[in-house]
């Protein structure tokens, strides 16, 4: 299967940038881009050969399918028939589902690649914040021994 055989050398693929160097706002933003560009492809064929009352024409669906999965919806046109509202509201749930799983993908490897570098160079400001408190705590402990120790009575 090449479709199989491609969607796993993609897979390779992001997995080694991870791995790597973190997913870059670059490459993140081509992976949106394609893949909403093939939702709103498939979905726009689907709903034609569903619906081919309603969308005559193949790029009248993938105008529907666009205003769907963006959750722009204009009203200019859409599914009439059952099944095609059934797939429509899978397009809508779909388009949710993915941005936010996608926001929160792009989100998390920025937030990791900032904590790399933080971490290369030292700057950490909850590191250094932990080492404040350490130092304090180390000087509260003297003080509490130096206490105790003048409270003993001499043997």
């Amino acid at each position: 299967m090449p479709a199989q055989d491609a969607a796993e050398r993609a897979q390779g693929w992001l997995e080694g940038r991870q791995q790597k160097k973190g997913l870059r706002p670059r490459y993140a933003a081509y992976i949106i881009i394609a893949l909403w560009f093939a939702a709103v492809f498939v979905w726009g064929i689907f709903e034609h050969l569903v619906d081919d009352q309603t969308f005559p024409t193949v790029w009248l669906g993938m105008w529907w399918a666009l205003q769907t999965v963006t959750t722009v919806g204009y009203g200019d046109v859409v599914p009439q028939n059952d099944l095609g509202r059934a797939f429509a509201s899978l397009l809508m749930l779909g388009g949710l589902a993915f941005l936010s799983v996608v926001t929160a993908t792009i989100t998390s490897s920025f937030v990791a690649r900032r904590q790399n570098e933080l971490a290369q160079t030292a700057d950490d400001p909850v590191m250094e914040r932990v080492g404040a408190l350490h130092d304090r705590l180390d000087v509260i402990e003297r003080e509490l021994r130096r206490i105790r120790g003048a409270d003993e009575p001499p043997a």
